[in-house]
Formats: C-alpha cells, structure tokens, sequence
C-alpha cells in the first residue's frame, strides 16, 4: 500500500491510518491505476490543500494531520468521484468538509487563541503605537493574512480560501454546495471582516 511520505518526505501516517488505507484498499479493491491517480491528485493539488489548511490552523503538527486526513478522505472517496467533475472542486470540497468538522471541535479552543493573539494589537492601539499591514513586508504580510483569516467565521474562511487560491465564484458555489449569488455574499463579508482585522494590525 503506498504512503505519503512517497509524496512528501516529511509526512508519516500513524498507525491507524495506515490501516484505514489498508482496509479501505482491501474492501474497495483499489487497483494499481487508482493508488497512481491518487498520488498524482494528491501531489498537483497539495499546495492547494497546504494553502487551505493554513487559512483554518496555524500550528505544524496539526496541519500535517489535517493535510493526512484529508488525503485519506479523497483515497476513500475515489469511487463517488464522477468523471465529469473537475479534479480541484473534488479535492478541495473534501478538504474543505474535513477543516468544517475540524473548525467544529475545536471552536472553543480557537476562540481563546484568537482573543489572546488580538490582545497584544489592542494593547498596541491603546499605546498608539501601529504597525501598519502596508509597512510589513511580504513574508510578514503573508503570516498577517493567514492569521486574520483564521479569525473570521468558518463560512467566511471557506469563501476567501478558496478565493485567494483563485477559485471562481461558480467554483467556490460547487465546493460548498451554495448558489453563487450567496458566494458573492459571503465573499464581501469576509473582505470587509478581513479588512477591519488588518486594518487593526
């Protein structure tokens, strides 16, 4: 049975899901093909899944977990996928369901870092002392963004994830499975959210 570490070096699976991939190979009779058109998905569209899964988490460890259970999720999924589907909305919904439940469990949590993390920026207007989002430099400005969006609402994660990957609005409606008027909606949202969150830096 392959493994990720085939596709990326520093990712192992644990045990357990080593198993799952075991089974699921054993109860669908996954042939060589398929294990080669998984790897191949998994491998065009990992930069997709990493970008995404840094919109919602933030700690290393974890994001390699979710990037595993993700990709044992599309393993699983092989036989629902139709061929008239593209491949990106396929990979990038199952990404996007598995983070939603992520998100879920762990909204408590999330909210505590959040609140702790924008402790410091109101400290910082309080002193009037800003740091203006325009006067970072690139590789600042990129862990700022990340860090505003994962304070957004999940919905609002879900829209401009998908948006700065450089998804359509017609995708981004077929990923989350809304009508495209809502995409627009939610989309305007979550800039003017971000906005305030950056803007707050």
């Amino acid at each position: 049975m392959l493994g990720l570490n085939k596709m990326n070096n520093s990712v192992e699976l644990s045990d357990s899901k080593k198993t799952v991939f075991k089974t699921a190979q054993h109860q669908l009779g996954y042939s060589l093909s398929n294990q080669k058109l998984f790897i191949k998905w998994v491998s065009e569209h990992e930069k997709l899944l990493r970008h995404i899964i840094n919109g919602f988490e933030a700690k290393p460890a974890i994001q390699e977990e979710l990037f595993q259970e993700i990709a044992l999720n599309i393993w699983q999924a092989l036989p629902s996928f139709r061929a008239d589907a593209a491949v990106k909305t396929f990979i990038a919904r199952i990404a996007h369901n598995v983070l939603a439940t992520h998100v879920a469990k762990a909204v408590k949590t999330v909210k505590t870092e959040s609140e702790q993390e924008l402790s410091p920026l109101q400290d910082e207007q309080q002193c009037q002392q800003p740091n203006p989002y325009q006067s970072l430099d690139q590789q600042q400005r990129q862990q700022r963004l990340a860090q505003a969006i994962r304070r957004l609402t999940l919905e609002q994660q879900q829209v401009i994830t998908l948006a700065l990957e450089g998804m359509s609005y017609q995708e981004i409606a077929d990923v989350l499975a809304i009508t495209v008027n809502l995409v627009g909606v939610r989309l305007q949202r979550a800039k003017t959210a971000l906005m305030q969150l950056l803007e707050a830096v």
